[in-house]
């Protein structure tokens, strides 16, 4: 297997994975539990049948510079989004860093297809809209499953709509492109949100085999305790306590940092 660049993400899902595996929430509001095991079942029917082996086809054939510049190339479009919760949650000096980081990278990292920024300490940050309306006080609200895209909630929703507004793919088909139909910019959008959904699958391929031993005990209950923790240490930028974990419950969930299964 060839070393990928989310190597450094996937030892740090299995680090807190292992580390807080004793984690959980304990009291997620869950009134919707039939419907989100449902469609968690569709969804991961899809990834078996569909998106797991186009994500080993795509690992296969494609050649890790190309794969790390596809990947560059839509984390440099995510900066756009970033910068502006960045923004919205009033970090001024992280908006300047990631607003620098985005000119920087689509400048002489041409388009984005190189990281040029984390190359001159311009780090990768992750703000989204769920993030900002948590730091504004908006509650998650009960779990809810999502088809394709997998867990989520009310507010997740809503940061879902928000980040989309924010990413210039999604303009592409209404006249973005002068002299080209409508119907061929939409599917040129569609392209993208499809490739960046099968590159980031394939990314986490590594992590499987971790996560399906730690969610051995109930999948479904691991992957909404880590949905939650992750969100909650997110809009708190790390600084959680201890009253977060219930470390006498060794069959709940486990904290992550990353997303314990793909959104599509």
């Amino acid at each position: 297997m060839r070393k990928k660049k989310p190597m450094t993400q996937v030892i740090g899902f299995v680090f807190f994975s292992l580390l807080s595996g004793c984690a959980t929430t304990g009291n997620v509001s869950d009134p919707l539990e039939g419907w989100n095991r449902g469609v968690q079942s569709f969804n991961d029917s899809f990834d078996d049948y569909a998106m797991r082996p186009v994500a080993k086809g795509y690992q296969w054939i494609m050649p890790e510079f190309a794969d790390q510049g596809v990947s560059n190339f839509f984390s440099n479009l995510n900066d756009i989004a970033v910068t502006i919760n960045d923004l919205l949650q009033f970090k001024v000096v992280q908006t300047g860093m990631d607003g620098s980081r985005f000119l920087v990278n689509s400048t002489a990292g041409l388009g984005g297809l190189f990281d040029i920024a984390s190359m001159i300490d311009l780090p990768k940050h992750h703000e989204d809209f769920d993030q900002t309306l948590g730091v504004w006080g908006v509650p998650a609200g009960p779990y809810l499953v999502l088809p394709l895209l997998g867990p989520s909630s009310p507010r997740g929703i809503a940061g879902l709509i928000g980040d989309a507004a924010a990413n210039p793919a999604t303009y592409v088909g209404f006249g973005a492109f002068p002299g080209m139909s409508n119907a061929v910019e939409a599917g040129i959008s569609s392209g993208m949100y499809i490739v960046n959904a099968i590159d980031k699958r394939a990314d986490i391929l590594a992590a499987e085999k971790v996560v399906s031993e730690a969610a051995s005990v109930d999948r479904y209950e691991f992957i909404k305790n880590a949905y939650f923790q992750r969100r909650n240490y997110l809009v708190n930028d790390g600084n959680i306590t201890d009253a977060d974990f219930d470390i006498d419950n060794l069959e709940g969930g486990s904290f992550a940092p990353l997303d314990p299964h793909p959104k599509y």
